[in-house]
């Protein structure tokens, strides 16, 4: 009575991790309906938040730019009320060695206006080419928001036409994930992930894997319609549930 427990047990196991399986194969067709579009969608999402990011860091650029200009223009008015007030004390000196070192004050006084109104201007050059920035990468921001909006319309409707299924298929997933093991379902959602169809549990068709479609022996067939133990493919790792019956239809 023992052996027949057991025996119970692996094939109510393998059951279970077969109708895991088939639920989630039905999620991938609905997913695979999709296509490329959520790869799609997603990449433009990332395009126009870089764009975003991009524009942002060109604004802050420009306000760095003008608070430049702004210092400048300031040390240029301070430059200016030095100049004047030199220009003023000039007219009261006593003796040709403070007249000089008055004129040399004035002069350095009047290299620094110079030298801010050079900088400005090429501060003010930068914050054009920066703003000619901006506009052009705004353009390409709006382009690449319409594509977006287009796709997710796209992508939407698509959903919408399955949205019903899929639901049901996900109730039904969590209702099979709990007949699962916990020991079965790590490595059972590895497998799912190390190929592009998803298969990891799979029948053995025609004396092959279903997932690889390499050779099972007769004996391993055997030991596989038996249900005493957990057996996986030697080839491509998948778990084995059953043998499929080949139905012979006879010709009358």
């Amino acid at each position: 009575m023992a052996a027949v427990a057991t025996e119970t047990t692996i094939a109510q196991k393998l059951e279970a991790l077969l109708k895991l399986q088939n639920i989630d194969s039905a999620l991938d067709g609905i997913k695979k309906m999709r296509g490329d579009l959520p790869e799609e969608v997603r990449d433009l999402e990332d395009e126009v938040a870089g764009i975003e990011t991009r524009i942002s860091k060109f604004n802050k650029e420009i306000a760095i730019l003008e608070e430049d200009i702004t210092k400048n223009r300031n040390a240029k008015k301070e430059a200016e009320k030095l100049v004047n007030k030199y220009k003023d004390q000039q007219m009261n000196v006593r003796n040709n060695r403070e007249y000089d070192a008055i004129s040399k004050e004035i002069e350095l006084q009047q290299l620094e206006m110079e030298l801010a109104d050079k900088r400005t201007r090429e501060f003010e050059f930068k914050i054009l080419n920066k703003k000619d920035d901006v506009s052009e990468t705004e353009t390409r921001l709006n382009t690449r928001k319409k594509d977006l909006d287009a796709k997710r319309k796209e992508l939407n409707v698509l959903i919408a036409e399955s949205e019903e299924d899929e639901q049901k298929l996900m109730n039904n997933r969590d209702k099979a994930v709990k007949f699962v093991e916990e020991r079965l379902l790590r490595p059972y959602d590895k497998l799912r992930g190390n190929y592009p169809n998803g298969l990891a549990v799979v029948l053995v068709k025609r004396g092959a894997c279903g997932g690889c479609f390499s050779a099972v022996p007769p004996q391993r067939q055997a030991d596989i319609k038996d249900k005493k133990r957990i057996i996986v493919c030697e080839h491509c790792g998948r778990i084995l549930a059953d043998v499929e019956d080949i139905v012979f239809i006879s010709k009358k």
